[in-house]
């Protein structure tokens, strides 16, 4: 792909996915701008590492990656910081994450995933943007009971403040694009995993339970499924929408709308396996890899979390011309080696 003539800004950049895609952009001959405010929701040693990898990744191009300690929700620093570098494309991965942390914290939620969203939206207004990318959820699919998950459904029963949180930047972004034509790109990930992964997520929270021989609670009594995407994927799919800025749909339907794109320079895609396991199976697959069993403690499915996802991801595929692939059985190989590297390296 042809390289971009002005730096590429992404928020979050310390983080699981945002790290994965800034290591892809420099190894692709990108100029980076890196924003991060490495909060303590989870191991702040893990987010400083993952910097280093990108470090160390990237020793023969160091030059083209800027990093910067701040927060969305500091908006007039952040305004600077894009005044400053002019990026040509944004991609906005800063978030406060998490379903059931969501329940406790609320506030946590407005201000990052609504204020400081609006504050990068309001940034990307202020230089004009030429492509805006940011990460929602599959979590926006709620109550719906039709799968697989389309980016048509229309979709108004969330069953948590997270996804509330992310159908709402979604509504901010197409308000954007409307007004101030910029394009945007939202991006439903579905249950990411894989090396570099997040300690509040199940294959995390899974493998360093079995291996300490501590029990794990499996919702729903294992009958939750989920369309696990492996990280690899994921970025490939962020790296193609920064190359391919949204359009609006000349032929737009104004009586019988589509949710996933608009009269405005607007698209929505699923970014997933388009391959739902349960939970069950999920923790057999641990239980094989690391040669442990689990101890398990069944329990009923709480009311913010959907029983299943399932990524349709066509349009995706026709759009960027790539569809996720990796199967679990490569991708858990994948995430359990580093693992047993990163946290046993002194052991091995």
């Amino acid at each position: 792909m042809k390289l971009l003539n002005a730096p590429v800004l992404v928020t979050g950049a310390a983080g699981f996915i945002g790290s994965a895609l800034v290591k892809k952009l420099i190894v692709s001959g990108e100029t980076v701008i890196g924003l991060d405010n490495i909060n303590d929701y989870y191991d702040m040693k893990l987010k400083y590492d993952r910097l280093e990898s990108i470090k160390r990744n990237s020793k023969k191009d160091l030059d083209r990656f800027i990093f910067k300690k701040l927060s969305i929700e500091e908006k007039d620093s952040l305004e600077e910081i894009f005044i400053n570098y002019k990026p040509e494309v944004v991609v906005n991965l800063a978030a406060q994450a998490g379903v059931r942390y969501s329940i406790k914290n609320p506030y946590s939620y407005i201000q990052s995933n609504l204020i400081g969203f609006c504050n990068v939206l309001e940034a990307c207004r202020k230089i004009k943007v030429k492509n805006f990318i940011y990460a929602s959820s599959s979590s926006v699919y709620g109550g719906n009971k039709n799968i697989p998950f389309s980016e048509e459904f229309q979709l108004d029963h969330p069953l948590n403040i997270y996804a509330a949180s992310k159908k709402s930047n979604e509504l901010l972004a197409h308000s954007y694009s409307n007004i101030y034509e910029i394009p945007t790109t939202g991006l439903r990930f579905f249950t990411v995993y894989g090396p570099w992964g997040r300690p509040d997520m199940a294959p995390m929270i899974f493998t360093k339970s079995i291996l300490e021989d501590k029990s794990i609670h499996i919702y729903n009594f294992g009958k939750m499924k989920r369309d696990f995407t492996y990280i690899d994927d994921i970025v490939e799919s962020v790296f193609r929408c920064c190359f391919k800025p949204a359009t609006p749909d000349k032929n737009f339907n104004f009586y019988n709308p589509d949710s996933s794109k608009s009269f405005a320079p607007y698209r929505i895609f699923n970014v997933g396996n388009s391959n739902p396991i349960e939970l069950f199976s999920f923790i057999s697959i641990l239980e094989k890899k690391l040669g442990k069993s689990a101890k398990k403690i069944l329990k009923p499915i709480p009311k913010a979390d959907v029983e299943v996802t399932y990524a349709e991801c066509s349009k995706l595929e026709k759009w960027v011309n790539f569809k996720p692939q990796t199967s679990l059985e490569i991708g858990i190989d994948n995430f359990i080696k580093w693992y047993k590297r990163y946290y046993f390296k002194d052991k091995l």
